[in-house]
């Protein structure tokens, strides 16, 4: 009996411990799955301080503010554990201060995700944003509401939240960003009819506008989905199959050279070779030389200011 009494307790003891188990791991859940976006803010301001007195103290303040924004809000629908929050980094240039708390700026967002069966982390996006002007003053909340215009600052960091989800989930799935560009595209109408800045409007080819407009554009549906050929079928198999990686990464560069016939100078085929010149140079070194000679007539045609680069493919 005394043993019944053990076994007994002991599996009261293992129903507990699994039971505080299951519920530490809800609760953990629960906090963890909030937020889809590990951003990485850089703020630079030496040129301002060059120019001007500036109080660190209050940059640095903005610095955690827009951090915050971007991390813990919770952007989608969707489940994200801690390991499955997409990686971006946005680096902001403070140029002046025209007045108190207005600044004038340009930025560059960076996604990265990593490839599968690897350690390798791929940049799937990457864009300048010459006119990044914004207002903020010290410990101000920032008030967000995605049907209402409500400072430049948050309009801004609320559209590039949705452009990282778009081209994160285009690269895991054909057109899986279609949600999230319909709402950066939203936001764009939103601040082109409240604040009228010169980063929403079409005068600059590679401004905000444009930039969602050839991710809503149908002539440009074959550039998207050839996204998640490049990184789903091309580098997530390329551990598995180099050659049959390769081909289907050479496949996607013929798609984007028909996608560029039909939209020329187009910011969002720019951006894609921003993001992966280097990339592509190194995954198609060891091609035949028929396949690198393929290769290297459409990258100097398509990215001719890289043609000095893509010229090692020819070696």
């Amino acid at each position: 009996m005394f043993s019944d009494i053990i076994n007994i307790k002991a599996v009261a003891k293992r129903l507990i411990m699994g039971f505080l188990a299951t519920a530490f791991c809800l609760i953990l859940s629960s906090t963890i799955k909030a937020q889809e976006l590990n951003c990485t803010v850089i703020l630079n301001y030496d040129q301002l301080f060059a120019q001007q007195t500036t109080d660190a103290n209050s940059l640095n303040q903005l610095k955690s503010v827009i951090g915050d924004f971007m991390n813990t809000r919770k952007w989608t629908g969707d489940n994200f554990s801690t390991e499955e929050r997409i990686n971006c980094k946005l680096s902001i240039n403070l140029l002046r201060s025209v007045s108190q708390g207005s600044y004038e700026a340009n930025a560059q967002i960076v996604v990265t995700r990593p490839v599968f069966g690897s350690t390798y982390e791929t940049v799937v996006f990457s864009y300048v944003d010459r006119f990044f002007n914004f207002s903020y003053l010290p410990n101000n909340p920032m008030y967000y509401n995605e049907n209402n215009y409500t400072d430049e600052l948050t309009q801004l960091l609320a559209f590039y939240a949705y452009i990282v989800l778009s081209v994160d989930y285009d690269s895991f799935s054909k057109q899986g960003g279609n949600p999230y560009i319909q709402k950066a595209f939203t936001l764009s109408n939103i601040a082109i009819n409240a604040s009228g800045g010169s980063g929403w409007g079409q005068s600059d080819l590679r401004s905000r506008f444009w930039l969602i407009e050839n991710l809503m554009s149908q002539q440009l549906i074959a550039y998207r989905e050839s996204q998640y050929t490049y990184h789903r079928l091309g580098l997530d198999t390329f551990t598995e199959n180099s050659v049959m990686a390769r081909r289907q990464i050479l496949d996607v560069l013929n798609t984007i050279k028909q996608a560029n016939a039909l939209r020329t100078s187009s910011i969002l085929i720019n951006s894609f070779f921003d993001a992966k010149s280097d990339e592509l140079i190194k995954i198609l070194m060891p091609a035949t030389k028929e396949e690198r000679q393929r290769a290297y007539g459409i990258l100097s045609q398509l990215d001719p200011s890289k043609t000095e680069g893509y010229r090692k493919l020819l070696k």
